[in-house]
């Protein structure tokens, strides 16, 4: 049988969602617990694979096993064997045809910004963080001209595996709450570092280095070369994915966002 999960979990102490050979990932830690529950070795596919640092609020993922167990089973029972910083939300038994990467219509990502001259202490590994003021509303500007189907081949990491850069934004929304900046995404699909290349180059606008502009000249030069350095991972949280409603999957995030901006995703 074909079992769909919700996750969610800090990835401050991880060496992201993909096994490695220490055995340091999200994947490893869930798939050990499962095992437990499971009593056979168990391999999870999840709908995006989010790199060291970057937290989940609503990942999905799915595996096949031979075990019959209760649905309560993959949520209570995984979670006494998982780390306390992950946690199983929710478990449905789902159709062989489902995949939790390639069923999936939309990802969803948010970005935490604290704008801030001192550097946050309890919210640590939670939040990015950018001393200098920033124009927001020059961010917003720029950010129009990512909206839409493009060669995002600029705002992609050399590591990236991705057959196509090309990708479909369909939301990217700042706003404010407090000291923070809240960065909202919605892409069909994003590329390795994608969000938090973006986040950089607004970040540059923001502080006033170019022009709102600059992003789409970024855009369509499809140079990662010409853009500024990765933004730190510690802010970024994959929020939501979108699956059609005839998976019967729960769409919502329980997670908390940090104290400095707790907001509704």
């Amino acid at each position: 049988m074909r079992i769909a999960l919700g996750i969610e979990y800090d990835g401050s102490g991880f060496c992201g969602w993909q096994t490695q050979p220490a055995r340091c990932s999200v994947q490893d830690a869930l798939e050990r617990a499962l095992a437990g529950i499971a009593t056979e070795p168990v391999s999870t596919v999840c709908a995006g694979r989010t790199d060291a640092g970057v937290h989940a609020l609503a990942q999905v993922v799915h595996f096949d096993t031979t075990a019959q167990r209760p649905e309560s089973a993959w949520v209570r029972g995984v979670n006494a064997l998982a780390p306390s910083t992950m946690a199983v939300t929710w478990a449905r038994e789902v159709s062989g045809e489902f995949s939790a990467r390639h069923s999936a219509k939309s990802r969803a990502y948010r970005y935490v910004l604290l704008n801030h001259p001192v550097r946050p202490a309890m919210d640590t590994g939670r939040v990015g963080w950018y001393h200098g003021a920033l124009e927001v509303e020059c961010m917003r500007k720029a950010a129009q001209c990512l909206l839409g189907e493009h060669d995002f081949s600029a705002f992609r990491s050399a590591e990236c595996q991705a057959r196509s850069p090309v990708r479909t934004l369909t939301r990217l929304d700042i706003s404010q709450r407090g000291a923070c900046v809240i960065f909202d995404f919605r892409a069909n699909g994003f590329l390795h570092h994608m969000v938090r290349n973006i986040v950089g180059c607004l970040v540059y606008v923001g502080k006033g280095r170019h022009q709102p502009a600059w992003v789409g000249e970024l855009l369509a030069a499809c140079d990662r070369r010409l853009a500024p350095p990765t933004f730190d991972a510690a802010g970024l949280y994959l929020t939501g994915v979108e699956y059609d409603a005839a998976w019967a999957l729960p769409q919502a995030a329980r997670g908390a966002l940090p104290r400095l901006a707790d907001m509704e995703v």
